[in-house]
């Protein structure tokens, strides 16, 4: 199987910094426009078989060019929201980003610690973990539109050949993309990481303060 993860385009929140996890949440921005605008062009070489989305709005706005240029349908999933983030949401300061992201490194290490007043690794894991299972069911080619934080978190956990230097080190800027070879039984190896939109650099906003997109 072949699972590709791209993260959703730009958003307000994501050039002010602003953590935000909540349902609907924000639309893209005109550069976020632009971004899922490359992406059908992108993959035009993909024999795409189905196509999820989270329940947060930006992710259905980055799917959309793909899903018109494709004529799939895409289908909803609440597993692929952005992981929970409990008392830091909306906030952008330092102590709120150390907190949030220093929460979820500590997962590679205690999954079973918690962002306070969100999830806990383990209860992420296994709510995206159970969504990509059902999105890649009886699939060779799935495109899953998730978030910063969750793809990153979950692509370089699951990775046989990944580990946390490595993602710690690699951004993952909006509309950037992760592919996956592999099944939920037989495990996962990351084959590409890109470090740039998937229309290319030209379509990064450079000076966008994106907790969940830069390394550290």
């Amino acid at each position: 199987m072949r699972l590709i993860l791209i993260r959703h385009g730009q958003t307000p929140d994501n050039v002010e910094g602003i953590l935000g996890s909540t349902i609907p949440g924000p639309a893209l921005t005109d550069l976020g426009h632009e971004q899922a605008a490359a992406i059908p062009a992108a993959l035009a070489s993909e024999t795409i078989d189905a196509i999820w989305i989270s329940t947060m709005q930006r992710t259905g706005l980055t799917a959309a060019p793909l899903a018109e240029a494709t004529g799939i349908t895409p289908r909803v999933n609440d597993g692929f929201r952005e992981i929970g983030s409990g008392e830091f949401e909306g906030r952008s300061d330092k102590d709120a980003v150390r907190g949030y992201m220093g929460t979820i490194i500590s997962w590679w290490q205690d999954s079973a610690a918690r962002i306070p007043g969100g999830e806990s690794g383990d209860e992420f894991f296994a709510r995206f973990t159970s969504a990509i299972a059902l999105a890649v069911a009886d699939h060779d080619t799935v495109v899953v539109f998730s978030h910063g934080a969750a793809i990153r978190t979950w692509a370089s956990a699951i990775s046989r050949n990944i580990d946390e230097a490595f993602s710690r080190s690699h951004d993952l800027p909006n509309t950037a993309m992760i592919v996956m070879e592999g099944s939920p039984i037989d495990g996962w190896v990351t084959t590409q990481w890109h470090g740039e939109p998937v229309g290319g650099a030209e379509l990064e906003d450079a000076v966008a303060l994106d907790p969940t997109g830069e390394a550290d």
